[in-house]
């Protein structure tokens, strides 16, 4: 057992500084793929003005005057001054912007001016959400998604929708009716 425990801790003791030189605690990103330091992948902090891209974020990624763009996002997406973000494959956690364009899938919250996302488990809060794939809950003035489970605003539009919608225009392809007043749900 003792032996067990030493291997593990000398492995452990090898890998860490492998690990910590693919990931920055805090990153500056810009124009032309500029990263300071030089790292795929923060674990902490980022900010992001006008254009900041890495792979991968954990943790806080402010944006400034322009869009961070990351693979996969876990933590918050923050648009200060005019910043938007953009995740291409995966995020959890909540985007606040205004503008937020998820790619990929994303679970929590994406609230912002604008919010074109694929595929949410979480809540879409915003004036205008835009959803290629199937989102859990969407609140704007206006909402069109490829499917649906719950939608409410003032103009609603799915394919499918699995709940209900709210709203004054609620257009649904498998709904009761195919565009109706006040409420529409699936037949």
């Amino acid at each position: 057992m003792k032996k067990l425990l030493s291997v593990l801790a000398v492995a452990a003791a090898v890998a860490s500084p492998v690990a910590l030189a693919e990931s920055s605690p805090v990153m500056f990103s810009s124009l032309n793929g500029f990263n300071a330091p030089d790292s795929t992948a923060v674990g902490g902090v980022r900010l992001a003005v006008l254009h900041g891209k890495v792979q991968q974020v954990k943790g806080v990624d402010f944006s400034v005057i322009g869009m961070s763009e990351t693979d996969t996002t876990v933590g918050l997406n923050f648009g200060l001054f005019f910043g938007a973000s953009k995740v291409n494959q995966q995020m959890s956690g909540v985007s606040l912007g205004i503008f937020n364009w998820n790619k990929g899938s994303a679970t929590g919250l994406n609230a912002g001016t604008v919010n074109i996302t694929n595929d949410v488990k979480g809540l879409n809060l915003a004036a205008v959400n835009y959803a290629t794939g199937h989102t859990v809950a969407d609140v704007a003035f206006a909402s069109v998604s490829e499917s649906s489970n719950f939608q409410l605003g003032f103009f609603n539009m799915t394919e499918k929708i699995d709940g209900v919608q709210i709203g004054i225009i609620n257009c649904a392809s498998n709904g009761f009716l195919k565009c109706f007043p006040i409420i529409n749900f699936a037949k």
